[in-house]
């Protein structure tokens, strides 16, 4: 079961507006994090955008009540004909590549655009998660600044907005801030812009040690820049960020039950009711989960390497101390709130977990579990098979 706490969601947000003074500001929850209707409708009660990346979290942002011009749908490597569903619901377009520029110019010359710029800058240190070096497929590189300006005079389109994000678990201030720069060159280019999105990427603690981009530094400087530009740039813009899991991932827990504890001649395994297909960020992206047994707060300790139960390695975390482990306890996995239901899935026909909110001192279902009826609906049932006699 996936646990999430509203408090904790609004305490993120408060602390990411307040860091910045500005007039104009703008955080759009990155749904792709958590896409769960509740949450998105909390966000919205918080005064929060949505950041969309599929026209299905278009779709969702809308059931859950957001307007179309609160909603940015920021797509990599999807048809035109996928933008174009986008421009039928009146949602903010970004475009990330020249020949999508190219021809939703030729499509839609009168429908603002914002333009995703790659500024080649690399201020996590992640290689898995970062999107801003210069071999990513998101964006477009800055060099090729005068491409897209023949494509927008050709076709004469609105510019409204430009965008960069260069990947998650940002730390180092210094390089964000040199992206920064390259996009206000970029901006300064064009005469009609509405807002400028730095994306987002901000780390949050995983460890009780662990380090975490340090907003109030990035707020104060970014904000004294910010008002620089939108002075020489001739009016105030709006200022846009994107976060997910920094909103979020603090939120969540993951409850499991341990199935067996197994050792082996140089291991104690623990081995639980999950695994890569509810939590995939130990094995997809080496990440780091804090994992504390909850049935046992106190008494001795112990090493273990807890597991899962599918037919793969999937490891949730090796050599962990915690107390003393009985097949029955409860595990909880910390930071659990951010790519965890989000990216789960049905490997080896197992079911998706419950979701559950707590909001104000009360716990309220917002995903049931899945059974054997969720797993099979899509699947159609055709009888063409004969008997087929085999010879051995």
């Amino acid at each position: 079961m996936y646990i999430y706490e509203t408090a904790v969601m609004k305490q993120q947000y408060v602390r990411l507006t307040k860091a910045f003074d500005l007039k104009k500001l703008k955080i759009n929850y990155a749904c792709k994090a958590l896409n769960n209707i509740a949450v998105l409708k909390y966000f919205k009660s918080l005064g929060s955008g949505l950041d969309t990346v599929s026209i299905q979290e278009v779709k969702i942002g809308l059931l859950a009540g957001f307007n179309p011009d609160e909603i940015i749908y920021t797509p990599n490597c999807v048809s035109i004909e996928e933008i174009s569903q986008a421009v039928e619901l009146g949602v903010k377009i970004n475009i990330d590549n020249l020949s999508i520029l190219e021809q939703f110019g030729h499509l839609y010359p009168d429908y603002p655009v914002c333009i995703r710029i790659n500024p080649h800058i690399m201020a996590g240190g992640n290689s898995k998660i970062s999107v801003g070096h210069i071999d990513s497929k998101f964006g477009i590189s800055f060099h090729q600044t005068p491409h897209i300006h023949r494509i927008v005079k050709a076709h004469n389109m609105i510019v409204e907005g430009i965008h960069m994000h260069t990947g998650s678990d940002i730390l180092d201030i210094e390089v964000f801030l040199q992206g920064a720069e390259i996009l206000f060159q970029v901006a300064k280019e064009f005469t009609a812009l509405q807002y400028i999105d730095f994306g987002s990427g901000f780390k949050v603690p995983y460890k009780e040690e662990d380090i975490e981009t340090d907003i109030e530094e990035l707020g104060e400087k970014i904000t004294k820049r910010f008002k620089e530009f939108c002075k020489s740039y001739g009016h105030d813009l709006t200022l846009m960020f994107e976060p997910g899991k920094f909103l979020v991932s603090q939120s969540g827990i993951f409850l499991v039950k341990v199935n067996v504890v197994k050792q082996t001649t140089s291991t104690v395994f623990a081995g639980v009711d999950s695994g890569l297909n509810h939590l995939i960020r130990p094995m997809l992206y080496d990440s780091y989960h804090k994992i504390v047994n909850i049935s046992k707060t106190e008494g001795r300790s112990r090493i273990y390497t807890v597991v899962g139960y599918i037919c793969e390695t999937d490891t949730f975390g090796v050599n962990r101390k915690m107390t003393e482990i009985n097949e029955g306890d409860i595990l909880a996995f910390y930071n659990a709130g951010a790519y965890c239901h989000s990216m789960a899935s049905n490997y080896n026909s197992r079911y998706r977990p419950a979701e559950v909110l707590i909001h104000e001192g009360q716990d309220y279902l917002i995903r049931r579990r899945e059974t054997l009826d969720d797993l099979i609906q899509t699947h159609v049932n055709v009888d063409i098979f004969d008997k087929v006699e085999v010879t051995v």
